[in-house]
Parts: C-alpha cells; structure tokens; sequence
C-alpha cells in the first residue's frame, strides 16, 4: 500500500545552524536541559542519535543566571587535584563570581551523554559573560 522510509541522518547530510540564546533571569537548569535538546539535535525532525546533528549554540549573559530555593547556600562544586587528599570543594556562590561560564557549562554537561559524541556535542557550545560575542559572521538567530 504505502513504502514509508526511515531518514537517517549522517555527517554530511545534517545542516548545523548558530543559535544565540540569552541567559538573563533564566534558571540554570531550565536553560542547560535546553541548551542539551538543540545541541543533540533532538528538535529537529531527522533526529539521529550516533550523529552530530544539533546546532551550535551560543550562550551570553552567563552571569545573570538564576539558581532556585536553596542552592547558593547549600550546591558545591567538587573536582580532584589527582593526589592523594585531594579533593576541593568550591561553593556555587564563589563559582558565579569567579567563572559563571562554568557553571553552565558543567550543568549542561551532566546533561550530554558520557560518550566520545558527548564530548564532541560540548564542543559546540560557547559560552560568555557579557553581552557580546565574537560570532556576529556565522550569522545566528536568537532564541
């Protein structure tokens, strides 16, 4: 009756777009899980899961971002130094002032599959403080 075929995307089929979203006033993880969807490529319709299919996304205004309930006081941020004892804490309130572009990028990371296209999905987020960025040339539409 009907021949439907299943689209699968690959490397040189997939058509990557610059997206440009603001973070004021967003909450972290709203936003990260958001950011996460578009640079998977899971809105758009060919949606492949082994293919780098998502967009490239800039993120500005990175320390205007908002946390919920308690978390200033209460999230911290661990890492090892790789020596014995190592192991270093730093609160989320000091992390904010000190580098807000990491706190979004370890929220939408520990969103990304732990996987070598996890890694390379990461690749395509850039993420800045202020209001401008450098990629006026790739044209990007904003969120």
């Amino acid at each position: 009756m009907y021949t439907y075929k299943t689209v699968s995307a690959n490397k040189s089929t997939v058509e990557k777009k610059w997206v440009v979203i603001d973070a004021e006033g967003q909450i972290l993880g709203r936003l990260s899980s958001r950011i996460a969807i578009i640079l998977r490529g899971k809105h758009k319709p060919y949606y492949t899961p082994h293919v780098d299919c998502g967009d490239n996304v800039i993120v500005i205004n990175a320390e205007k971002i908002r946390l919920t309930g308690k978390k200033m006081e209460q999230k911290v941020y661990l890492r090892h130094t790789g020596y014995p004892g190592g192991q270093r804490s730093v609160p989320v309130r000091i992390m904010l002032n000190k580098a807000p572009e990491r706190v979004l990028m370890e929220a939408v990371k520990g969103m990304l599959p732990k996987t070598r296209l996890g890694k390379v999905q990461l690749t395509n987020v850039r993420i800045y403080k202020g209001a401008t960025h450098p990629h006026d040339a790739q044209t990007p539409t904003t969120l």
